[in-house]
C-alpha cells in the first residue's frame, strides 16, 4: 500500500498544477471506492449522480487540498458523505414522479460491454450490496476502513463518534457479513 499512497499523493499533487492525465489517475484509483462509500447511503441509480457530484466538488476544491493520499482519500470521503446526505434530505422533502421505467429510459445502450468489465462490476455491486444490508453505522465503518483504508481516527471524524466506536462498528460489522457469506451447516450440498 506505501507504493499505491506514494503515486496517489504524487498523482494528486500533479492534477492540482492542471495536469489532466495525472487526474485521470485520481479518479481511477480513488472512484471506485468513492462510489462503493455512496451507495452504502444512497440505494439505487442515483448514487452514480451523487458520486459525480461529490466529483464535481472535488476538482473545484482540488487546488485548494493539503496532504498526503490517505488525507485525500478521507477528504473525498467526507465530500461524498456531504453530498448524500444533502440528496437524501432533499429527496425526502420532494416525493419521486416517475420511476425509470416509466419515462421509457431502460432501453437507452449501455456504454462499455466488455466481459471484465462486467464481471468486476458484479462482484463489486455484490459485495456493496451485503455491505449494504448492514446496520448503517456498520456499513458506514466498514466501507471506510476497508475499503478506503482510513483509521480509526479519521473515520470517526467522517462519521461523528469516537475512534473505539468506529473499531467496534467495523469488527461486528464485518463479523456480520462473514456469517452472510459462509455457507450454512443446514444447507443442501
Amino acid at each position: 500500500m506505501q507504493g499505491e499512497d506514494r503515486e496517489l499523493t504524487a498523482a494528486v499533487r500533479a492534477a492540482q498544477k492542471g495536469d489532466e492525465l495525472a487526474f485521470s489517475r485520481v479518479f481511477r484509483a480513488v472512484h471506485p471506492r468513492l462510489l462503493g462509500y455512496v451507495r452504502t447511503m444512497v440505494a439505487g441509480p442515483d448514487a452514480e449522480d451523487v458520486a459525480a457530484e461529490a466529483w464535481l466538488h472535488i476538482s473545484r476544491d482540488l487546488s485548494r487540498f493539503h496532504g498526503d493520499a490517505d488525507r485525500f482519500r478521507g477528504w473525498t470521503a467526507r465530500i461524498a458523505r456531504n453530498r448524500a446526505l444533502d440528496h437524501l434530505r432533499s429527496r425526502a422533502r420532494r416525493p419521486q414522479e416517475c420511476s425509470v421505467e416509466e419515462a421509457g429510459l431502460t432501453d437507452l445502450p449501455g456504454g462499455a460491454d466488455t466481459a471484465e468489465e462486467a464481471i468486476a462490476a458484479l462482484a463489486t455491486s455484490r459485495a456493496f450490496a451485503l455491505v449494504g444490508k448492514l446496520p448503517h453505522e456498520q456499513a458506514g465503518a466498514v466501507v471506510l476502513r476497508t475499503v478506503f483504508g482510513l483509521d480509526a481516527k479519521r473515520a470517526a471524524v467522517l462519521l461523528g463518534c469516537r475512534p473505539g466506536a468506529v473499531r467496534t462498528a467495523t469488527h461486528r460489522g464485518l463479523r456480520r457479513l462473514a456469517t452472510m457469506v459462509e455457507p450454512r451447516a443446514d444447507a443442501d450440498v
